[in-house]
């Protein structure tokens, strides 16, 4: 069984650490909403945004600025939901930190820098359950910023177990509800701007692409294209709306789930290019091109 880190437990009063966790708890009550874009600055935001939000079971190797003892891979989430473990795979001592938590931080961005750098000197059986960011390093200064990710998807949550030659009962238990309720998942392949996934949600499947523009940009340049007929990756596809989650806007589309994923990156290249030409446009927004405006807003959500 992974032994529960000490770290994480809380400063002793009177020291430098409290000190220091004092004047972060002391900046942190100043500021009156939270980081809009945690994951800003890196070249993998929009994937690391889709595996916090939507995608259930994937892995990517993390590329960091400074290796550690411990190399470490980023997954979606871990067993139990905690933010970090260290064990052994083929002999060697590897750090999985997770995207997906619970409870959920307060700061996405700050939590991951501290569960990595955690992970990169903890030693094998070591299990993080509270992350503590008051000495941590932002994330820009972990991840090398302009290094994008390569991301496994998995069919499954095996990868759980993988190198234990006898897991827990309890975590096999976990393991069996999780596959019975994950969602097929891919990335779509290509030149793309942002991350476009394809989920399979069961009646119909969708495309969730994760953009990296501003708000407002990317409302103008959704109804540009929509008002000139362009809002479709194809037949079988219908636009459904948008969600906004970690600061970046997600259009969605509801697609044929007789198709495979990667059947739709002609019609997902054709209204890539449309985007980039509206998105390219300072022209003030026409009469019509408003109206679409008004309506994409109307169907939009926001996850977190």
């Amino acid at each position: 069984m992974a032994k529960k880190s000490k770290r994480g437990s809380g400063p002793r009063p009177g020291s430098n650490r409290a000190e220091r966790v004092a004047a972060r708890k002391e900046r942190q009550s100043q500021t009156t909403a939270p980081v809009q874009r945690p994951f800003a600055g890196l070249a993998a935001e929009c994937d690391l945004v889709a595996l916090r939000s939507f995608v259930a079971s994937a892995t990517a190797d993390l590329p960091l600025i400074a290796a550690g003892p411990n190399p470490v891979r980023l997954v979606t989430v871990l067993p139990g939901a905690g933010p970090a473990l260290v064990r052994e795979e083929d002999s060697a001592t590897i750090g999985l930190v997770a995207l997906q938590t619970q409870p959920e931080p307060e700061e996405p961005g700050d939590a991951l820098a501290a569960a990595i750098q955690w992970a990169t000197e903890s030693a094998a059986g070591d299990s993080l359950s509270q992350v503590d960011t008051a000495d941590s390093k932002s994330l820009v200064e972990v991840l090398d910023p302009a290094k994008s990710l390569t991301v496994t998807v998995h069919d499954d949550f095996n990868w759980w177990i993988e190198g234990q030659t006898d897991p827990a009962p309890q975590i096999k238990a976990m393991i069996e509800q999780a596959n019975a309720a994950i969602m097929p998942t891919a990335r779509l392949e290509g030149d793309f701007v942002g991350a476009p996934w394809w989920v399979d949600a069961g009646e119909r499947a969708h495309l969730r692409w994760v953009r990296p523009e501003d708000e407002d940009e990317m409302m103008a340049a959704l109804a540009r294209v929509h008002a000139a007929g362009g809002l479709t990756l194809g037949e079988g596809s219908r636009f459904a709306g948008s969600f906004r989650t970690h600061g970046l806007l997600v259009p969605v589309f509801d697609l044929d789930r007789e198709l495979h994923a990667q059947e739709w990156t002609a019609g997902a290249e054709k209204f890539n290019e449309l985007l980039n030409e509206a998105l390219a446009s300072d022209a003030e927004l026409t009469s019509e091109q408003r109206r679409s405006r008004d309506g994409i807003r109307a169907r939009q959500v926001t996850l977190r």
